[in-house]
């Protein structure tokens, strides 16, 4: 029986795996794929066409998808996705929850010697799991977009200088950018030749990309929209002024990274010492759960608490806003 079940995890695994790398390579969101019958794709090589049956997403997940963006958490789910530019939609993302935490709880419940409350907590870790992924993937996004923004108001700068519209200018910024600089600008120029106004089409921007700057960048444009001025010159001195707090957040960084990286670490060596204790002496650490089990998990609590309160510590220390 141990043996079946070791298999048959080890079976679900790959088949996540496969499943979220098919999902991610081939799969394309409903945005792009509403645009794209109106606009022509951008020039580049041609993939190979994937059959439609490869494409159509499962019936269970299609169902629980229309379930899930009925809902305030569904839309936020999929917002967050956005954010972190994943072809996931909500219900596959719940489904992606769901079998993380099977799977979790149940090497929980074989490392915990059939222990239920292993079991619980390798299940709880399961469904935290892909949150962690997602907001990792945001972080990263956004610490990118929030680099490339001073060369793309330059850019836009010498456009606007040579003659160009502020769209035109924009529509330079997602041929000569990089990613992600180059998809969302695409997208806002593909909103506004659908005819969607430029303050929406910005407004939606700052909705997939919650950056400071990026505010700053579009508050500029709006208002120049609304009361005229020279638009090169006022994006020229954002781009001054976004580069030095970009300079002065890099070394800020570095300052603090021993901070950091110390409540990091400090923050899961006691984890991961026990885990250690667990599988080199279990009768020690089951002392915990032995009677009166009230003392051991008063001891757990108040260990997990001091932890928890030391990590928040040591990471507001190391947070200086500028």
């Amino acid at each position: 029986m141990p043996t079946f079940v070791w298999v048959g995890g080890l079976s679900a695994l790959v088949l996540l795996a496969l499943g979220l790398y098919v999902t991610l390579k081939s799969q394309r969101s409903l945005i792009d794929e509403r645009l794209d019958q109106y606009l022509d794709a951008p020039q580049g090589p041609k993939e190979e066409e994937v059959p439609l049956e490869l494409n159509k997403p499962g019936v269970l997940t299609e169902w629980l998808t229309r379930r899930v963006e009925r809902t305030s958490y569904g839309d936020r789910i999929a917002q967050d996705l956005a954010r972190a530019d994943l072809k996931l939609k909500s219900g596959e993302y719940f489904a992606l929850m769901f079998l993380a935490a099977v799977l979790f709880g149940v090497f929980g419940y074989f490392f915990g010697a059939g222990t239920t409350i292993f079991a619980i907590i390798g299940g709880l870790f399961g469904t935290w799991v892909p949150g962690f992924y997602v907001r990792r993937q945001q972080r990263a996004r956004l610490q990118k977009f929030n680099d490339q923004l001073p060369d793309m108001l330059n850019l836009m700068v010498n456009g606007l200088r040579t003659g160009f519209s502020a769209m035109q200018a924009m529509e330079a910024v997602g041929k000569e950018m990089p990613a992600p600089m180059n998809d969302e600008f695409r997208r806002v120029v593909q909103e506004m030749q659908l005819g969607v106004p430029m303050e929406a089409a910005l407004a939606n921007l700052l909705r997939r990309i919650p950056s400071d700057d990026l505010d700053l960048a579009v508050t500029a444009i709006n208002i120049q929209r609304e009361v005229g001025g020279n638009l090169a010159e006022i994006l020229d001195t954002i781009s001054v002024t976004i580069r030095e707090r970009i300079r002065i957040k890099g070394e800020v960084r570095a300052i603090t990274a021993q901070v950091t990286l110390s409540g990091r670490f400090l923050g899961m060596m006691p984890i991961f010492l026990a885990l250690g204790l667990w599988g080199l002496n279990r009768d020690y650490m089951e002392q915990f759960f032995s009677e009166p089990i009230i003392c051991g998990i008063i001891m757990i609590s108040t260990a997990s608490l001091m932890l928890i309160f030391g990590f928040i510590t040591l990471n507001k220390i190391a947070d200086i806003e500028i």
